[in-house]
């Protein structure tokens, strides 16, 4: 069983959520929010770091998912959210963790069946496979969500890993 520290960064509010999975099962481990905002800048990393690494040594996961940066409108807001997501990765990385990063667009087809699909869509998703009693705040449910995406690709992969050394074997 595996288990997965996802990563929803952001410089004021950074999601993680922690869960465990193997073959058609998940299970929820934790979840929550690091809230920076009042700081200046550097130290909103510093406290991303520093949370992000007290998180990994109290949950030991085996892997940490990170959502890629997407750009849309604001250049300078996207730079933020890098170096946000660059102090996440540090974190896991000090750790000796791999680090998957997966797009939005492949989170909400992984959960949803949809890359278009909206955060109510994927909230409801995460609610129902990780069987909670109630919807998760929006970073957190983005958070345990890059987690499921993982746990999903991570058993993909292995299914194909498996029909490759039977197509060769024969």
């Amino acid at each position: 069983m595996s288990r997965i520290l996802g990563i929803d960064p952001g410089s004021r509010i950074t999601g993680y959520g922690v869960v465990e999975g193997s073959a058609q099962r998940f299970r929820y481990v934790a979840s929550g929010v690091i809230r920076t905002a009042g700081a200046d800048f550097p130290d909103r990393l510093r406290i991303i770091f520093q949370d992000l690494d007290r998180i990994i040594g109290e949950y030991q996961p085996d892997a940490l998912s990170v959502e890629q940066v997407h750009v849309r409108h604001n250049v300078a807001s996207a730079l933020k959210l890098g170096q946000a997501r660059g102090a996440a990765i540090c974190a896991g990385a000090n750790r000796g963790l791999p680090v998957h990063e997966y797009t939005p667009a492949v989170v909400k087809q992984a959960l949803v069946g949809s890359g278009n699909a909206d955060k109510a869509q994927v909230q409801y998703m995460v609610r129902l496979l990780l069987e909670l009693e109630r919807t998760p705040p929006e970073d957190a449910a983005d958070a345990l969500a890059l987690a499921l995406c993982h746990l999903n690709q991570e058993r993909l992969s292995g299914r194909l890993a498996r029909a490759a050394t039977t197509q060769w074997a024969r």
